[in-house]
C-alpha cells in the first residue's frame, strides 16, 4: 500500500470536531478510503505496517463495546501493538490521578492514547501536558469526534453513490438529528462536523431533550417530527441516553415512541431517498424500529464498517504527520 500523504495534518491530538476547520475534517475523510480498501482486500490480508512498532493504548473509563472494538481493530490493522485498560483495572481505583497514570504509561513509551471518560474535558487536560497523541473516544456530554467523522464519511459516501459523482460533498445536504440532543456528545460533534461541511442540520425531539439556544450552533430546531423529516436526505436517530439523563424528561416511553420514533409510519413524512443512521447501540423499537434498522434504507452497519477506516486514518495522521503543533 502506498502511504497516504499526511502533509495536510498539523495537530498532535484529536480532542473535538469544534477545534477542526473544514480542510482538516476533509483531510481525515479523504484519507479513510485507502484504509477502507485495506479492510476489503480480496487477499484477506487486512494489515498495513504504518504503525508497526507503535503502542496504542485504549483507556476506557466508561463501558464500551462498539467504540473500543473499532479502535482496537483499527490499531491492529495498522500493525500497532495494543494495550487495553479500564478504570476498574487501573490505578485510578486506588486514587491515582489521570496525569500520574498516563505518565506511567508514557514511561513504557506509548504513542497513541485513546481515552473515553465520563468527565468532559479529560482528554483536553491530558493532551496539554503529555507527549502522547490523545484521541477523544467520548468525554461526558462534550464530544465524540470519531463518531461524527465516520457519520460524515458515511453520508458523503452515500451521496456520491446516489449522485454518481465521485467528488460530491455534503454541501446543501439536509440532515435531521432526532431524539436526545441535550445529553448526546454524538449530536454535538455531528452538528460541528456537518455544518462545517456545508450541510443543513435540523434537530428534533421533546423540549426537555433539546438544548436551550441550540440554534446558535447554526441549526434549525423543532419539536415536530413531520417538519424535521419533510426534506431530509439523512435521518439520524440518536440513542436515548438513559445513563446520562434524569427521570421525567419526557412523559413516557410510549409517548416518545408515538411522537419521535423512526419507523415505517414516520418515514412517510420523509422523501423516498432519505437514508437512516444511528450511532449504536440501538434501543430497538424505542428510537428506531427493528424494521427500519434492518431495512434497505439503513446505513447502520455501513457506519460500523466505515468506523474502522476512519479510526485508522486518524491514528495514521496523528502518528505520521510531518508537522505537529
Amino acid at each position: 500500500m502506498e502511504q497516504p500523504s499526511p502533509t495536510l495534518w498539523t495537530k498532535k491530538d484529536l480532542i473535538g470536531i469544534r477545534e477542526l476547520n473544514r480542510s482538516e475534517i476533509e483531510c481525515i475523510l479523504d484519507t479513510a478510503p485507502q484504509f477502507l480498501a485495506v479492510s476489503q482486500r480480496a487477499s484477506g490480508i487486512k494489515k498495513v505496517p504504518l504503525l508497526q512498532g507503535r503502542l496504542v493504548v485504549n483507556w476506557f473509563h466508561e463501558p464500551s463495546t462498539r467504540t473500543r472494538t473499532s479502535f482496537e481493530l483499527a490499531a491492529k490493522r495498522l500493525s500497532a501493538d495494543t494495550l487495553s485498560m479500564t478504570a476498574s483495572s487501573s490505578s485510578h481505583v486506588k486514587g491515582e490521578t489521570l496525569h500520574d497514570t498516563l505518565a506511567n504509561i508514557e514511561a513504557m513509551r506509548s504513542d497513541i492514547i485513546v481515552l473515553r471518560h465520563s468527565c468532559a474535558g479529560a482528554p483536553h487536560m491530558l493532551a496539554a501536558d503529555h507527549s502522547s497523541h490523545i484521541i477523544n473516544a467520548g468525554d461526558g456530554r462534550h464530544e465524540h469526534p470519531t463518531q461524527a467523522l465516520l457519520d460524515a464519511f458515511t453520508m458523503r459516501e452515500a451521496r456520491r453513490k446516489i449522485s454518481g459523482n465521485p467528488v460530491a460533498t455534503l454541501d446543501g445536504a439536509k440532515v435531521a438529528l432526532i431524539g436526545d440532543v441535550e445529553h448526546s456528545r454524538v449530536a454535538r460533534s455531528n452538528i460541528f462536523a456537518l455544518t462545517r461541511l456545508g450541510a443543513h442540520v435540523t434537530v428534533c425531539g421533546p423540549v426537555a431533550l433539546l438544548p436551550s439556544q441550540v440554534e446558535k450552533l447554526g441549526v434549525h430546531s423543532t419539536t415536530r417530527l413531520e417538519e424535521a423529516l419533510s426534506d431530509a436526505d439523512f435521518i439520524y436517530a440518536l440513542r436515548i441516553q438513559k445513563e446520562r439523563q434524569g427521570s421525567g424528561l419526557f412523559p413516557s416511553i410510549r409517548e416518545y415512541v408515538k411522537l419521535f420514533r423512526i419507523d415505517r409510519d414516520s418515514l412517510r413524512f420523509a422523501p423516498d431517498h432519505a437514508l437512516v443512521l444511528h450511532p449504536g447501540p440501538i434501543n430497538r423499537d424505542l428510537e428506531l424500529s427493528t424494521e427500519v434498522a434492518d431495512g434497505s434504507r439503513s446505513l447502520v452497519l455501513r457506519q460500523v464498517t466505515n468506523g474502522v477506516a476512519i479510526r485508522m486514518a486518524v491514528m495514521h495522521l496523528l502518528a505520521n504527520s510531518r508537522t505537529r503543533q
